[in-house]
């Protein structure tokens, strides 16, 4: 159906049901009405059929209320009426995806918006509020739109040589650049478990490791082994919270010339793709997990499958490949 189409008026269905009655062909109908013969066929088969409580012939007037009818029903949950798609979709979000890149990647595979992901929010929280709990599939599992935020105290004036985020590069700001990092920890319930993350932010590659403990020295030796395997228009700038942790990050400027940056107090969302990452982590890795219990193999697995994961803001690529291209150019420069 083209975006010219339209609908047949109240005035047409009744001009239908008389030239009928008269025996007038779909042809001869379809001309009078400007109309082509199989839009009076689907008029006539749709909207004209017997049923249990009208056994009448078509009816101009009671057609355009059935159709009137149908076509509230279909502006309702594209996904309810869709089977298919609706297990696709599921399975998907069951996988780890988001609603925008379950759209998006839909969109990208056959040329064409099959369902946006406001659609899909809408179906996730319809069938929440009917307890069948969609929501739990979400990446972060919130019952509800929003986010809560919470203020405490601030450790910034501890740190050594701490640089505002204000000072950092503007190419850092737009993502358009590769070799900006934001790092963060992932701290679980049990005493002692941490996991070191990295992000990209050209990207959006994720890096995980254990760590022995949270101190600043363990942080800094990791990092430094982390960013030393990396040529340098890969490793320009690394943005931390105001963690004591981060405290030695003074090491990286002086070891590698790795610049490094700090969040303003209370406001982890200026490094947000990091926060992001961390949240869809915890839906494998959420905080009462035990990292005993997980091995290696286990946790690269875990990153492998988001470093895979097709993303929006990549129009659709992963993470991985748009990393190895910035590392492709970089290799080719003389």
């Amino acid at each position: 159906m083209g975006r010219s189409y339209a609908q047949l008026s109240l005035r047409e269905r009744v001009r239908i049901e008389l030239w009928r009655g008269e025996g007038r062909s779909l042809r001869w109908i379809g001309a009078q009405l400007g109309r082509p013969a199989s839009t009076v066929s689907r008029e006539l088969r749709r909207n004209g059929r017997p049923t249990k409580q009208w056994r009448g012939s078509y009816d101009g007037e009671r057609a355009h209320r059935l159709a009137l009818r149908r076509r509230r029903w279909d502006a309702r949950h594209k996904l309810a009426r869709q089977p298919e798609l609706r297990d696709l979709v599921r399975q998907s979000l069951a996988m780890g995806r988001s609603p925008e890149q379950i759209a998006g990647r839909l969109a990208l595979e056959q040329a064409r918006t099959v369902i946006s992901h406001e659609s899909i929010y809408r179906f996730i929280y319809h069938r929440s509020a009917q307890k069948d709990y969609w929501h739990r599939l979400l990446p972060r599992a919130k019952h509800r739109r929003g986010r809560l935020g919470r203020r405490g105290g601030s450790p910034a004036s501890f740190i050594k040589a701490r640089l505002p985020l204000t000072l950092r590069p503007q190419e850092a700001a737009d993502r358009r650049t590769v070799g900006h990092w934001e790092a963060d920890l992932m701290g679980f319930s049990r005493y002692g478990q941490y996991v070191l993350v990295t992000h990209e932010r050209h990207s959006r590659l994720l890096r995980l490791e254990r760590l022995p403990d949270k101190t600043a020295a363990a942080v800094a030796d990791r990092l430094l082994a982390r960013f030393a395997g990396l040529p340098a228009p890969l490793r320009r700038s690394l943005t931390f919270d105001n963690g004591t942790e981060f405290a030695r990050h003074w090491l990286l400027t002086e070891r590698m010339g790795l610049n490094t940056f700090f969040c303003d107090p209370h406001a982890p969302w200026q490094k947000g793709g990091i926060e992001n990452a961390i949240g869809r982590m915890r839906r494998t890795l959420p905080r009462k997990a035990d990292l005993a219990t997980l091995a290696p193999d286990q946790l690269d697995a875990l990153v492998s499958a988001y470093n895979n994961t097709p993303r929006k803001c990549l129009a659709f690529k992963t993470p991985n490949e748009v990393f190895s291209e910035a590392l492709n150019r970089v290799a080719l420069q003389p």
